[in-house]
């Protein structure tokens, strides 16, 4: 499974709903929604600032972690920012490709 960072802003409307729901609430809908695409939450936390919500998830494979972005942002409630993770092994990996790449204008 892949891991991925979940970052959501709520609308107006959207945190009415939270304060009707409550954090555990609204954390209880997106475990969830998680488990319903084969997936699992590492980490949920309500944050000042750019984002409302920040969640950690493992999800099977881009595809439902798409999914999972579209049916939050059409709620027309909230925004999500999907962001893949990568761990420092898969960086390792990374950093011993070979890429054939030619910057532009050179």
């Amino acid at each position: 499974m892949a891991k991925y960072l979940f970052l959501g802003s709520y609308t107006a409307e959207g945190t009415k709903g939270v304060l009707k729901d409550g954090g555990s609430g609204r954390r209880k809908a997106i475990e969830q929604a998680l488990k319903s695409v084969g997936g699992s939450m590492e980490a949920f936390y309500f944050a000042f600032g750019e984002a409302d919500a920040i969640v950690i998830a493992d999800v099977p494979d881009n595809v439902s972690a798409t999914a999972l972005s579209l049916m939050v942002n059409a709620s027309g409630l909230a925004s999500v920012r999907t962001v893949v993770l990568i761990t420092a092994e898969e960086m390792d990996q990374a950093t011993k490709k070979t890429v054939k790449y030619r910057a532009p204008g050179k």
